[in-house]
């Protein structure tokens, strides 16, 4: 077929035409070649750390963690403080009394040399010299007998009443003593109590910001790494210890509620926002999680078959698969996942997982670590 000189310039665009995919076929095309396949996405997700970089609960978690420590040593300062002023205000008291005592003393030596002078003036006689009254008297040695021990008596009146003025004296300089370190230890209990509340004032705020970070690990399924430091909680003798050392137990093992679907399975122990939360006894870290009803949580694998969890954590200080010793810190007391307010979730559990769990109480007490 013979062409013309348009169509023969016709026929080269309308190929190119033909071979280009339609719009909505481009731009799928292109979506599908942009994407990565479901197995990368995967992929991607689960080789992100484990600890957010951007986060920074570990930090906090570290703060809060020396703050609990700089409060324990400023409460046991204070409070050692304030026996020392107990007792140093207790002795000031003994002190007063033991001066009113020697007052009374003193005022009953005084009345008698009183008594030895005014029986002394009545004997002069009107100011008759005592020669005088040698040569008139009947019996002159009976006279200066008579003397001699009046003024034996008034020498060991005068003795006595000196001492008492001494004893007075020392028993007054040892109570301004005493009142002046009651009062220098008065003070030092206020500064101490005055640091006291700027350290209590700094950790409340410190936990709020743990709580905070805690509660965005928690929304994305993905706890910050481990709070690392130099000591790890207190090392102990005994072979088990309660989770946390000081508490008020709330919520117990097999209680109903509004906020559980059968049963409590576990004890609550009520402590506040950053509070150490320690392993029960030795044992290996076999889960570390977040996310859930429990919040953040540690579940733990003891030698004798049993495990303990704890959860609604604000922090975690192991990693899973660690070793751990009795009364180790392990993690940080919070209020994540589904909790009322702060406290500690624990159980006892044949496995490692949910609906295994025993009454933690007379677990506890038959290892001699009851609450």
């Amino acid at each position: 077929m013979h062409l013309g000189p348009c169509q023969r310039l016709l026929v080269p665009v309308l190929c190119v035409l033909l071979c280009l995919p339609a719009p909505a076929a481009a731009a799928s095309a292109a979506a599908v070649l942009a994407a990565p396949t479901p197995a990368v996405a995967h992929s991607a997700a689960s080789a992100a750390p484990a600890g957010d970089a951007s986060s920074d609960g570990p930090v906090i978690g570290a703060e809060v963690a020396r703050l609990y420590e700089q409060a324990a040593r400023a409460s046991a300062t204070y409070e050692q403080g304030r026996r020392e002023a107990k007792e140093q205000r207790a002795k000031a008291l003994r002190l007063e009394r033991l001066l009113a005592r020697e007052r009374k003393e003193i005022e009953r030596l005084r009345g008698d040399v009183g008594r030895v002078a005014r029986a002394q003036y009545r004997a002069g006689g009107g100011g008759v010299a005592y020669t005088a009254k040698l040569l008139l008297a009947d019996d002159p040695q009976e006279l200066m007998d008579g003397h001699r021990l009046a003024r034996q008596a008034e020498l060991a009146v005068s003795r006595m009443l000196d001492r008492a003025r001494r004893a007075e004296h020392r028993l007054a300089e040892g109570e301004r003593l005493a009142i002046a370190t009651w009062l220098d230890l008065d003070a030092r209990t206020e500064q101490l109590a005055s640091v006291k509340r700027a350290i209590t004032a700094k950790l409340e705020d410190a936990r709020w910001k743990l709580q905070g970070e805690a509660d965005r690990s928690v929304a994305a399924g993905r706890c910050a790494g481990a709070v690392r430091l130099d000591e790890r909680g207190p090392r102990t003798s005994r072979a088990w210890v309660t989770p946390v050392e000081e508490y008020e137990l709330s919520a117990g093992f097999g209680g109903a509620g509004a906020r559980w679907r059968n049963r409590h399975t576990g004890q609550d122990f009520a402590v506040d926002i950053g509070t150490p939360v320690r392993a029960i006894g030795k044992g290996r870290v076999v889960s570390v999680s977040c996310g859930g009803g429990f919040g953040i949580e540690v579940v733990i694998g003891h030698p004798d078959g049993y495990y303990s969890q704890y959860a609604h954590l604000a922090g975690v200080m192991v990693d899973q698969g660690e070793r751990v010793r009795t009364g180790q810190w392990i993690g940080q007391a919070g209020t994540t996942g589904n909790s009322s307010g702060p406290h500690l979730h624990f159980e006892v559990r044949l496995t490692p997982h949910l609906g295994s769990g025993v009454d933690p109480a007379p677990w506890m007490r038959e290892r001699g670590a009851g609450f």
